[in-house]
């Protein structure tokens, strides 16, 4: 039943009136008591501080825990994002208004600031110390260059599993996050993934996993204050966050180290990637710009430039929504410490966690980054951007047979099943394609192939909103169904709970096999669910996995 706008005023009104008659919750850490928020059917803990604040000397440093908390404090307001770029999607100017509805606007007015390694725990009203419910820890995307904990309304997920009476308690945190520069397309920086050979030698390489990862031991230490479980933990992330997710999969030799039971990734696996030192010059870059160039140790010396000259810097970079979109390779790297091999060896090699995890794409994942490319109209011009920006040490005809697998017809493009329509350029939806395959849908296909039989699977596509003029059911899509308390968040989170998405109500989800490749689709229209087989583009894909096992970026 859909309610009315002032159907919709007298609710809220009325939810926070019962909230306000509760008293302000409180949770017990160490010997400091947090006082946090009254929210409807829910209590909020936001802005907890989970590691000691990355500035000054502890700048590009692995993220140090809070000895204890000894002075009670108040946990009423989301913390300071961590340092980031504003980012702008680059929109054609003859878009429907249709689609500009549904475009992501990641230029969102945020509050950072490098003090911003901070927890939010959101349980059920009733939850106490001694309750034991599942926990699930969300990790956001945006490319590793953009986000925010604050900006998912975590309450809806704790709603969806009262409701369907699997209470579970959220957490979600801030990490550290990178940008990346036109002098190295293939590079990472910033705060929370510097790339050089120094970084390398100090050992503080993928300091945004690190976070991550630190913030799940403080989950295994504090969470039972606040009603959790910490053996029945999953983590789960979309874009950035599901492929940090695979990859906490394949550190540490595929031992979880008992921080988390169960994965659910939404478009994100672990992904292809070379050696943190292919980020040098762009390191280099960086110690021209803040002044550091002819100090002896250069990395001590952008731990002691000022914020604002760091930021400077960061600052006259491109983006992930520049020209060379998806291939600058905003992704973490082989560090010799997080990542022992590029990610995709490692799960060749078995050093996965053995865990049961859900992973899924959306159908046109590539269309929102296939914006900034409008101007590569010819084949000539595509192969001389693949050789350039993808695959710089591929021969000419490698690159040509990948053209081969990823033809001009509109008809065989993204967004897929649209026929000749949504052609912004005569290459568009070819790009869009190779885009959404080459990050998404061939890493997500690999892992799947290599852990079947290992593992408990199941395997997901979103093709919801397939009619939205462009970008059809583009990336990131799927949260509207996640987050909004749709069928997506009934299968999470009888997941977490269960370590299976099903349940009553909904259709039910087999497994993904190599036998029996099921995926469960997602669509519009009066049929909302189908299970379709995962064998689109096989040759094409299995080209591609093939290529990026070779070439990783």
């Amino acid at each position: 039943m859909l309610l009315s706008q002032p159907s919709l005023v007298l609710l809220a009104a009325y939810c926070h009136l019962v909230a306000a008659d509760r008293a302000a919750p409180t949770a017990t850490l160490d010997t400091a008591t947090v006082t946090g928020v009254a929210s409807s059917s829910v209590n909020e803990w936001l802005g907890i501080p989970f590691a000691q604040p990355p500035t000054g000397n502890l700048r590009f440093q692995l993220p140090q825990p809070i000895p204890s908390y000894n002075t009670s404090f108040s946990a009423t307001t989301y913390g300071p994002s961590c340092p980031q770029q504003n980012i702008s999607l680059s929109i054609p100017h003859d878009l429907p208004a249709e689609t500009l509805d549904y475009l992501p606007n990641p230029s969102f007015n945020i509050t950072a600031s490098e003090d911003c390694l901070t927890v939010n725990v959101i349980a059920p009203a009733t939850a106490t110390p001694g309750s034991k419910l599942p926990v699930v820890i969300w990790i956001f995307g945006g490319g590793f260059e953009f986000g925010s904990a604050s900006t998912s309304n975590g309450s809806m997920i704790v709603n969806k599993a009262i409701d369907l009476n699997v209470p579970t308690v959220y957490v979600s945190m801030n990490y550290r996050l990178s940008t990346s520069s036109d002098q190295d397309l293939f590079s990472l920086t910033a705060f929370g993934f510097l790339a050089s050979k120094e970084v390398k030698q100090a050992g503080v390489g993928n300091l945004g996993l690190q976070d991550q990862r630190q913030a799940m031991r403080w989950v295994q230490k504090y969470i039972s204050a606040f009603g959790g479980d910490r053996t029945r933990v999953t983590i789960w992330g979309q874009s950035a966050g599901a492929m940090s997710v695979g990859l906490h999969m394949v550190t540490n030799g595929g031992n979880p180290e008992g921080l988390f039971r169960a994965a659910f990734m939404e478009s994100g696996s672990p992904i292809p990637v070379g050696d943190i030192t292919n980020g040098q010059s762009y390191y280099d870059f960086l110690v021209t710009k803040t002044g550091c160039a002819g100090r002896s140790d250069t990395l001590q010396c952008l731990r002691e430039v000022s914020y604002g000259t760091l930021v400077d810097a960061i600052n006259q970079i491109p983006n992930l929504m520049s020209y060379q979109s998806l291939a600058v390779a905003l992704l973490p790297r082989v560090d010799g410490v997080f990542l022992t091999a590029n990610p995709q060896q490692l799960v060749l090699q078995g050093s996965v966690a053995n865990i049961p995890f859900v992973t899924g794409d959306c159908d046109d994942e590539g269309t929102l980054f296939s914006f900034s490319t409008l101007n590569i109209t010819t084949d000539a011009q595509l192969a001389d951007y693949l050789q350039t920006y993808w695959f710089p040490s591929a021969s000419t005809a490698t690159i040509q047979q990948l053209l081969v697998y990823y033809p001009q017809d509109p008809t065989q493009g993204s967004p897929y099943d649209t026929g000749a329509l949504n052609e912004l350029s005569p290459q568009f939806k070819r790009i869009a394609s190779f885009q959404g395959d080459v990050i998404f849908q061939a890493p997500r296909r690999f892992l799947l192939q290599q852990r079947s039989g290992n593992q408990n699977t199941w395997a997901f596509l979103s093709k919801r909103l397939k009619s939205v003029p462009v970008i059809g059911s583009f990336h990131s899509s799927d949260m509207l169904n996640v987050y909004g308390g749709n069928d997506m968040a009934s299968y999470l989170v009888r997941f977490v709970t269960n370590l299976d998405p099903n349940g009553s109500g909904d259709l039910a989800w087999p497994m993904w096999t190599t036998h029996s490749p099921n995926l469960l689709a997602f669509l519009d229209g009066s049929v909302t669910q189908q299970i379709v087989q995962d064998t689109y583009r096989a040759d094409a894909i299995a080209y591609m996995t093939n290529l990026t096992l070779q070439y990783p970026r």
